[in-house]
């Protein structure tokens, strides 16, 4: 077996080779370019079978042991990455022990540990019920990507791991849930000189919005560490208008609204319709309901044993495709190497615990699929 070094260097090589290509919702020719890496390492090994979908667009590639059609443990990533104005950001640095760059920690480092992973055991276990499945709709909802496998597909497994949230030593047990909402007023066009003589589409948007936030942010729970109270993010805002003296016509607006249980996604939007008033059109874009997720107590222990540290239980604010796959009884496994500044040009992830979060797993999976 290679030595940690030798291994780390691996883990980095193939990140920053995926890091490097924009992998981006407005790029299929760039998110085809990131499976093109990927399938010329999983094809390498002997005795795997490869399947690849395409759902509207936005593929997926599932690979595991020839014949096999319920892996024991599937490894879940996504390849998408999202979207920054300039493209020159989408590249990498080390420095201060951490890779740095789009797509480090969401999720390209994890995509990468989990490809070594497969191929190695792969060829160090021929036959071992080990899957893995990548995607590339994660940032825009995931209903193309794991929604469509597990989903549309039927594709199943007896647990899954997707290395898309908590850390290292912190384990994601809960996830709220999502509503994102395109709000849309149609008014009248006129001369800014003149507003009294027909309703403002913009202006009715914005007191709209100002409503909402008002309104989530009284729900606010200073004595919760982690944030655990539905909020309102308002994310775009938008006309047709490109002229600066006239009224806009129409309006419109993208609200992104988290919510922890026992909240749904109709109970939200009963708040948003009360809320935002009859002049305001109301059109959900992406939803998903909050998710429980049941961690393997194997798993558990062998962090602790690697890490030092107990494995704590947490919640998360944000969503993961895990919640396509727990909706149907299975067992997720919901971990991470550190990873920092998600979603900005500056994210990171540290070197250090993406070889500690590799051991880890490798332990798991041979304890799990091999020694058992």
């Amino acid at each position: 077996m290679p030595d940690s070094i030798s291994i780390l260097d691996r883990l980095i090589a193939l990140t920053r080779e995926l890091m490097h290509i924009p992998s981006t919702e407005s790029r299929p020719e760039e998110r085809a370019r990131c499976f093109d890496v990927c399938r010329n390492f999983l094809q390498a090994v002997p005795g795997v079978s490869i399947r690849e979908y395409d759902s509207n667009g936005f593929a997926s590639l599932v690979a595991g042991p020839a014949g096999l059609e319920v892996p024991g443990i599937l490894l879940v990533g996504h390849l998408d990455v999202i979207e920054h104005p300039d493209v020159t950001v989408y590249r990498s640095t080390i420095r201060d022990g951490r890779l740095w760059g789009p797509g480090s920690g969401d999720m390209k480092g994890q995509c990468a540990i989990m490809i070594e992973l497969f191929c190695d055991l792969h060829r160090r276990f021929p036959g071992i019920s080990l899957g893995i499945a990548l995607t590339s709709d994660e940032e825009r909802g995931g209903e193309d990507g794991v929604g469509y496998l597990f989903e549309k597909l039927g594709i199943r497994c007896g647990l899954a791991m997707v290395p898309d949230g908590g850390s290292i030593n912190r384990i994601t047990v809960e996830e709220k849930g999502i509503l994102q909402i395109r709000l849309r007023v149609i008014g009248h066009e006129g001369h800014a000189a003149a507003p009294w003589l027909g309703p403002n589409a913009l202006k009715t948007l914005a007191l709209c919005i100002a409503r909402l936030t008002q309104h989530f942010d009284s729900l606010q729970d200073a004595t919760s560490p982690d944030h655990w109270y539905p909020t309102c993010v308002p994310t775009i805002c938008s006309t047709p208008n490109r002229t600066v003296n006239c009224i806009p016509g129409e309006a419109e607006a993208i609200v992104d609204i988290r919510f922890p249980y026992p909240n749904t996604i109709e109970s939200m939007l009963d708040v948003v319709r009360e809320i935002a008033g009859p002049e305001v059109i109301i059109e959900p874009v992406n939803t998903a309901a909050t998710t429980r997720l049941s961690p393997d107590p194997l798993y558990l222990q062998i962090t602790e044993q690697l890490t030092g540290a107990p494995a704590k239980l947490v919640r998360a604010s944000g969503g993961s495709d895990a919640l396509f796959i727990a909706q149907y009884g299975i067992p997720v496994v919901l971990s991470s190497p550190v990873v920092g500044n998600l979603h900005r040009e500056d994210e990171w992830m540290d070197l250090a615990s993406m070889e500690l979060y590799h051991r880890i797993c490798e332990r798991f999976l041979i304890e799990k699929l091999v020694v058992a």
